[in-house]
């Protein structure tokens, strides 16, 4: 992706020097395995379990050396560029609607943080606070996408921006607040399957913001995304599908458990939002194959 040298967002907050304040969630044991496989990658929500009950404080704080801070730094400043060109193609999707874009705002944040959702860790991974309308990220998750989950490359991280924001649209259109109020009203193995849409349905707006972000060009005419950004989006899609996750955690598969959609799924609704372009076609709750 071409990112260097372009406009940064201003709706960032950045607490990466800050302690997060109150208890933090610190997985461990079976329930550990439960925050990184729900939560964790790419689309954990407030909708979906931030606030769990039992999990021991973690105090210690991560200390960076002045490399790792420099690198921190970079990602930082390539995540804000992104949010920046989703601020763009959003706020002219909707202006074609006649609408206003209420942008969200970016917390940066190091080990643990508070948000409207609650407290969370770095474990929890990414995720979307509806309550505040603020996305939630650990830049450490950077890695952990290249390292442990085999998806390198900075679109991969562009990817989970993009979905998050997905998160931020579904509130916006008022998708976030149905799904709200079928807590109580549906067992849990119904609300999963709920849930598996809502986060392919992120997936696919994902894949629209792609669509559109082709258009941006940098100061040399040249188009700000190409194929093999695309194919580092897919790559990480692949590799963070229930069905994988829980195969690589536990040696078999629950499909009653899925909350987010397997891997084909995730690939399936991202390229169809980036080869459409079109919010219309990603209505995931009457997909006749979901």
């Amino acid at each position: 992706m071409q990112w260097l040298g372009r406009r940064e967002s201003s709706n960032v907050e950045d607490r990466r020097g800050m302690s997060g304040g109150g208890k933090v969630l610190a997985g461990g044991g079976v329930l550990g395995i439960i925050i990184v496989i729900v939560n964790m990658l790419l689309g954990g929500n407030g909708d979906q379990g931030i606030q769990l009950p039992n999990l021991q404080e973690q105090t210690q704080a991560t200390v960076l050396s002045p490399e790792e801070q420099a690198a921190d730094d970079k990602r930082a400043k390539f995540v804000k560029v992104v949010l920046a060109d989703t601020e763009d193609v959003w706020g002219k999707i909707f202006s074609e609607s006649s609408e206003q874009y209420r942008a969200p705002t970016l917390v940066l944040f190091r080990d643990r943080v508070e948000s409207a959702c609650g407290n969370a860790s770095s474990a929890s991974g990414p995720f979307y606070c509806p309550g505040d309308q603020k996305l939630y990220i650990d830049l450490s998750f950077y890695q952990e996408l290249q390292n442990r989950f085999n998806a390198p490359g900075d679109f991969a991280m562009a990817y989970v921006v993009a979905h998050e924001v997905g998160h931020h649209i579904q509130k916006l259109l008022g998708t976030s607040e149905k799904m709200q109020r079928l807590r109580g009203q549906v067992n849990e193995e119904e609300y999963n399957r709920y849930s598996v849409k809502l986060e392919l349905q992120a997936d696919f707006y994902a894949g629209v913001w792609a669509n559109h972000a082709q258009q941006i060009k940098t100061a040399d005419g040249k188009s700000i995304i190409d194929v093999d950004d695309i194919n580092e989006a897919l790559t990480a899609a692949n590799a963070i599908g229930d069905d994988r996750l829980q195969k690589q955690s536990q040696g078999y598969i629950v499909p009653e458990s899925f909350t987010h959609g397997t891997s084909a799924q995730r690939m399936f609704w991202f390229k169809k939002g980036f080869e459409t372009g079109d919010v219309s076609k990603g209505d995931t709750f009457n997909s006749p194959d979901l």
